[in-house]
């Protein structure tokens, strides 16, 4: 048998391998519990998994018994062979087999359905496919967690349980995933949100965030720099209702394709909507007075708050909540400022992701199944997308299916140091809201015409945006976001006064500074600033006080030994001037 080369780059060889682990981990479960019935077991991102459904209730001890019998496969070298049935012979198979879940979903197939199965040594399974050649392909395993899960994401059918894992080609390719899983672990936003007090999280309120006050410092620097950059570049700023009446969604298009996902209400007998996006708002706005072709292209900014109603499994801290700030733009324009007005959106994006060392990739996302609109009007709009990006040179991939149901989009998913990618900005070509609101400008032949219109978000959700923040900086924010710049301790309370004395000379150069003249012991109040992650930790004996200089410690950098207070003032201020990371 010829051996398949492993390259882990390729998407097709990494669905391949994770599909084949899972049909490996049903074999080893099947040889420990041969009375398990076997739901489903896809790959997925990173990993495999298989549903099962056992009265007994599998532990995280069982998982090494588990993974000890894969690897008894593996070793094997085992041949996967496909073979096909008709209906009715899979469905015999099923039921000799006593696979009662194999059973439903050949009964959801058609009648005339060739079924295929994967064959590997005592083990049989249903399935498409694609598979590796043998289960010794497969060599390096980790089986990571149990939890439960509905038959077909159903709540009224049986739970079942879920065992995840993950395979890679090497052991040191799955140790240093492991490596990074656990890192990942030490920068969730949630526990360093906690240390750092910058938000919380209420059973009042469930996915509905609070901001405390050292992470209103950080959203407020952050909302400054999203503001000073729009001035910069030639936008007006609005603010629009929360809420609005339902007719106007019903205009939107958004009753139609997106009131699942809305909240509602109602005011003096009639029906209102809260706002789950702020492009309508915008829209009214523009329609306050005609607009002259000399006047094109306008941009609106906007930090407007919406409202949007996920399911409660699926909220998950900053990064999926029910109410965030979505940081919005709108343009309009002239069909033929399009390129131009999207070349200069990326250039933003661009500058905000560098300033906050973010490395990004850019997704065109075509034309959805729901959609509005005339296939020809999206294909027009594609098209303008696709030589907008290619005229400033960015390379990008096409995500097919994926856009907005109003018009095409390009997404920008940016990576943190662990190599995670994460949905963020987006600018959105929109045909449709224009002729759905009958907005106009008034062209150079004196005749009314319809504007186009972008829909663009840099950060997109602040929330998120802050949660992905946290977790790529570990909390060490750049010195220009950190909540707390100076965090000045002192050894002994006698030297409170010099502490004191330098802490208002740094709130005179703009820094934000704490002082900690508790009479707790310095290696303690050292502990919790480095905890709280503040971004310098200065310490204050007899002889910092005697010499006026600070043993300067950086969240960052560890330490840097004894500065003069005007020297590390100096430093501090030209850090945050240049916005270094």
């Amino acid at each position: 048998m010829a051996k398949q080369k492993i390259d882990f780059t390729s998407e097709d060889m990494r669905t391949r391998y994770r599909h084949t682990s899972s049909h490996i981990m049903a074999q080893a479960i099947k040889h420990i519990w041969p009375e398990a019935k076997l739901a489903i077991g896809p790959w997925i991102e990173n990993g495999f998994y298989y549903d099962i459904d056992l009265d007994y209730k599998i532990t995280d001890q069982d998982l090494l018994k588990i993974q000890k019998e894969m690897k008894k496969i593996i070793q094997q070298n085992i041949p996967l062979e496909r073979f096909e049935l008709p209906r009715e012979e899979a469905l015999k198979w099923a039921k000799e087999a006593d696979e009662p879940y194999k059973v439903e979903l050949i009964n959801d197939l058609p009648e005339d359905a060739v079924i295929s199965f994967y064959k590997q040594g005592d083990f049989t399974d249903l399935c498409a496919g694609p598979h590796m050649e043998s289960t010794g392909q497969i060599k390096a395993i980790k089986l990571q967690s149990i939890a439960g899960a509905y038959w077909r994401g159903d709540s009224d059918r049986k739970m079942l349980q879920r065992i995840y894992g993950t395979s890679f080609p090497t052991q040191e390719e799955l140790d240093d995933y492991l490596a990074k899983l656990e890192e990942a672990k030490k920068r969730d936003h949630r526990k360093i949100g906690k240390e750092m007090d910058l938000f919380m999280l209420a059973d009042e309120g469930p996915g509905f965030p609070f901001f405390l006050p050292n992470g209103m410092i950080l959203r407020n620097e952050l909302e400054a720099y999203w503001k000073e950059i729009h001035r910069k570049h030639g936008y007006d700023e609005i603010r629009t209702p929360l809420i609005l009446n339902e007719q106007l969604w019903h205009t939107s298009g958004h009753w139609d394709h997106y009131q699942d996902n809305m909240y509602f209400t109602e005011i003096d007998g009639e029906p209102y909507a809260v706002k789950p996006m702020n492009c309508p708002g915008s829209i009214l706005v523009y329609k306050r007075r005609m607009w002259s072709y000399r006047d094109m292209p306008l941009r609106m900014a906007e930090l407007g708050q919406v409202h949007r109603h996920e399911l409660s499994g699926a909220l998950h801290g900053l990064m999926r909540v029910r109410t965030f700030v979505q940081d919005d733009a709108h343009h309009f324009m002239l069909q033929e400022q399009i390129a131009d007005e999207v070349a200069l959106i990326i250039s933003i994006i661009d500058e905000i992701y560098n300033t906050l060392g973010f490395e990004y990739a850019i997704e065109l996302s075509t034309r959805p199944e729901d959609f509005m609109g005339t296939i020809e009007e999206w294909d027009k709009c594609e098209k303008a997308l696709e030589e907008a990006i290619k005229k400033i040179g960015k390379p990008y991939e096409i995500n097919p299916g994926d856009g907005a149901f109003y018009g095409p989009k390009l997404d920008f998913h940016v990576k943190d140091c662990l190599g995670r990618t994460w949905q963020c900005g987006t600018v959105q070509l929109d045909m449709q809201m224009p002729q759905n609101f009958d907005i106009s400008y008034i062209g150079s032949d004196g005749e009314k015409h319809r504007p186009v219109m972008i829909h663009t978000a840099k950060l997109g959700s602040v929330e998120r945006f802050i949660g992905i923040l946290i977790e790529n900086c570990a909390g060490k924010f750049p010195l220009w976001l950190a909540p707390v710049q100076v965090k000045l301790a002192t050894v002994t309370e006698a030297n409170a006064e010099f502490a004191e004395k330098v802490a208002e000379k740094c709130k005179a150069a703009g820094l934000r500074v704490k002082v900690d003249v508790r009479n707790e012991k310095i290696g303690y109040k050292i502990r919790e600033a480095r905890n709280a992650r503040d971004a310098y930790i200065c310490v204050i004996g007899e002889e910092e006080a005697k010499n006026n200089t600070l043993a300067v410690r950086s969240g960052k950098e560890g330490d840097l030994g004894s500065m003069g207070v005007d020297e590390f003032i100096e430093k501090l201020v030209k850090e945050i001037e240049t916005k270094a990371l």
